[in-house]
């Protein structure tokens, strides 16, 4: 399917080599790579970027996801260090964090995500950390430790309608997704956020009844994006969803009291993120 006129992106080319060369330089991964992201070029030139950790290798198969499937190396220690010194150098007044699924690692790879937060309260003590996690196989005891390093906003993405998680998230449970970021709430009264995309076959009252059970759940923010097929191996766009049904799920999430919701063809989880923070935490 042809990109409609109203799905436009910016590029800056400039930005774009500087950021990578940082991120070489300090082998690091950013998911505005590994996912190729429509929206990288403008990030990497604010600049900001969601540091992906524990490698760039998953070990689930989600239909929509772009990052490479296979058997993950071992975390690299020194990893948490690096994020943290890169931040510094590019002077980041919010830094995101996430991480493939790691369902080879016992807690998931938790300690990891915690280990990075805490080197970033020690390099760059001003900054607000969001963790975006994957579901650490609903472990509460990897939740805790997540959320006991002291990230400033807990992310997690349900991604799409119940309906359609066996062919998007065929390793992942929707209930399960729902209940890490009602835990998560319950342990700290952190703040919280979820996103989904749609344009994958889903209806309005599916994405409706979606966004009930996330504000059910306690969940404070919300993202809402279409979905653009980042390879050929990805399943397919089912639809380009016009943008006055994204203004319609923007007035439906403040009449059911999320604190903030960004909806848009090109809204991303990670996009904007210091922005959407600021909304709900001034």
């Amino acid at each position: 399917m042809r990109l409609p006129d109203w799905i436009r992106t910016r590029h800056y080319p400039d930005s774009l080599h500087e950021m990578k060369h940082l991120l070489r330089r300090h082998g690091l991964s950013t998911v505005c790579e590994e996912a190729r992201c429509p929206n990288k070029s403008e990030c990497f030139s604010k600049p900001t970027a969601a540091f992906m950790i524990l490698g760039s290798e998953c070990t689930r198969n989600c239909g929509f996801c772009s990052v490479t499937k296979g058997t993950p190396m071992p975390p690299e220690a020194d990893e948490t260090l690096r994020v943290a010194l890169a931040s510094k150098e590019m002077a980041l007044r919010y830094v995101v964090l996430t991480s493939p699924s790691r369902d080879d690692l016992p807690d998931g790879g938790a300690g990891h995500f915690a280990g990075t937060v805490r080197q970033l309260r020690r390099h760059l003590p001003d900054a607000r950390v969001e963790v975006l996690t994957p579901d650490f196989r609903g472990s509460i005891d990897s939740l805790r430790t997540v959320i006991d390093s002291g990230p400033d906003v807990f992310n997690h993405n349900v991604e799409t309608v119940p309906r359609l998680y066996p062919e998007v998230r065929p390793q992942a449970d929707y209930r399960r997704s729902l209940s890490l970021l009602k835990e998560a709430k319950r342990l700290s009264g952190i703040t919280t956020k979820s996103g989904l995309m749609v344009g994958l076959g889903e209806g309005f009252d599916e994405v409706v009844d979606v966004m009930r059970d996330l504000r059910d759940s306690g969940c404070d923010m919300l993202t809402i994006g279409q979905y653009l097929m980042p390879s050929k191996r990805n399943l397919p766009v089912r639809e380009y969803v016009q943008p006055g049904v994204f203004e319609r799920l923007r007035d439906e999430a403040g009449r059911m009291g999320f604190k903030y919701a960004a909806c848009s063809p090109l809204v991303r989880s990670s996009m904007n993120a210091e922005e959407v923070y600021s909304h709900v935490n001034v």
